[in-house]
């Protein structure tokens, strides 16, 4: 047990939203947290934007020179890695990595293959029929965070969802580590999923050489690009939108806990910490109609912290983003949560399936004592890639669907067009585009 001595002394920021009645001040607080936002800093976009420029004019030598002033590349200056490197790898990994792995990814794609679209065909009238035909994007660029820590979970997200919908080519970027290596574990976990490209590179840069390709290397630019990162990847994925699509411009990690009286304090501390541990930009919330909760989860944090392997990390996390929101109900802390849109929700409270019905902005829900947000994080199935800073008010987790299309096909005979030969006619006139109606006419024995 950890002695009096050894506790570390934990007080989380708080929120009273009670407060926001009479107080300005804290009513500003509580909305800036409704609107922080998932897009970086101005300052962090227009070093983006210039990186990207540099690789756009200058290719694989601008993509280097960005690895050597930023770090992330490898000592040879290799930018891609074979696709037998990666076998290699697989073929390396430990028994029970690699038994691990396979349970993740059979679990990602079970769930991925309830979600792949269907190609749809409606009659509107007789003589024309609409088909809505999904077709899968044929180049993937997927971003793996890495550097100071490796994700091969956050592969796994990108790669199973892709491969369900049939993309015909994976290419992945992520940075070495600061003494210039791959980890391994993130190389097995490619050569597993059948990556057809591994681009050495972090950041900004490695952003702009899945958009613009690397001919050098033959691999040629990507029509999409997913996955997590930090500020400098979301600024250089909204900077190729357009060049590219992207998914969606991802902030850092945030986990929020709904919890009651009947919640177990230490449950809701472990899953603080556990996400505290993304480091000092991660939120972490609480939100309780419960005053006694407070003081129990700080204890707890504090009894958890003493003997946690990254205490620094977690200390430095606590205090920059940790935050207990207490409302005057259940109902107004239910309120509190769909107004944040959190990227993680853990609902720890009774009746816990009723509360989280009640959710409608999140983008992972997390129902009950044993459903903590690490599981989701690995292998429960569901994909970890998610909304943040507010985003899950209108969008939702990666899917089957972010790696494909619809394509419009429009079959019209000649009855059918008759059909709607004087609807066209009209709103064509009334815009003013004669040429319009008259590629109808035409088609009757009209003069152009």
């Amino acid at each position: 047990m950890t002695s009096a001595a050894e506790a570390v002394a934990v007080r989380l920021g708080r929120l009273d939203l009670a407060d926001t009645e009479r107080d300005p001040a804290v009513a500003a607080q509580r909305d800036g947290l409704f609107r922080r936002g998932a897009i970086p800093d101005p300052a962090v976009r227009d070093a983006a934007r210039r990186i990207v420029a540099e690789v756009k004019a200058g290719g694989e030598e601008a993509v280097r020179a960005a690895n050597s002033r930023f770090g992330g590349g490898l000592p040879d200056g290799r930018l891609a890695l074979e696709r037998s490197e990666l076998l290699a790898a697989r073929d390396r990994l430990p028994a029970a990595v690699r038994t691990a792995l396979e349970a993740a990814i059979a679990n990602v794609t079970r769930f991925a293959e309830t979600q792949r679209p269907t190609t749809t065909t409606t009659t509107i009238t007789p003589g024309i029929r609409i088909e809505r035909r999904w077709t899968p994007i044929e180049r993937i660029g997927a971003y793996v965070p890495g550097g100071s820590a490796a994700y091969p979970s956050s592969l796994v997200m990108s790669a199973v969802p892709a491969r369900v919908a049939g993309v015909g080519s994976l290419v992945v970027a992520s940075p070495a580590s600061a003494d210039g290596t791959v980890d391994e574990v993130l190389l097995g976990t490619a050569g597993l999923l059948g990556v057809d490209a591994f681009i050495v590179a972090g950041g900004a840069q490695a952003v702009a050489a899945l958009a613009f390709g690397l001919p050098d290397a033959g691999i040629a630019p990507v029509d999409k690009i997913v996955g997590p990162g930090n500020a400098w990847v979301t600024a250089a994925k909204l900077e190729v939108l357009g060049e590219v699509g992207i998914d969606l411009p991802a902030g850092p990690s945030e986990v929020m806990v709904l919890a009651d009286a009947t919640a177990d304090p230490a449950f809701v501390a472990a899953d603080l910490l556990s996400q505290a541990e993304h480091g000092p930009d991660s939120p972490a919330l609480v939100v309780t109609p419960d005053p006694g909760m407070v003081e129990a989860v700080e204890a707890e944090v504090a009894r958890q912290l003493s003997a946690a392997p990254r205490r620094a990390i977690l200390e430095r996390s606590l205090v920059a983003g940790a935050l207990v929101v207490l409302a005057p109900t259940l109902d107004a802390a239910v309120a509190f949560v769909n107004d944040y849109a959190p990227e993680h929700l853990t609902v720890l409270t009774a009746d816990a399936d009723d509360v989280a019905a009640r959710v409608l902005n999140a983008g992972s829900v997390f129902v009950g004592p044993y459903a903590p947000e690490s599981a989701g994080d690995y292998a429960s199935g569901a994909n970890h890639v998610l909304p943040t800073g507010g985003l899950a008010r209108s969008s939702g987790p990666l899917g089957v669907e972010a790696f494909g299309k619809f394509v419009q096909v429009q079959r019209i005979d000649r009855a059918g067009l008759s059909s709607i030969r004087e609807t066209v006619t009209t709103l064509a006139i009334a815009e003013g585009l004669a040429a319009h109606a008259a590629a109808i006419g035409l088609r009757f024995g009209e003069k152009a």
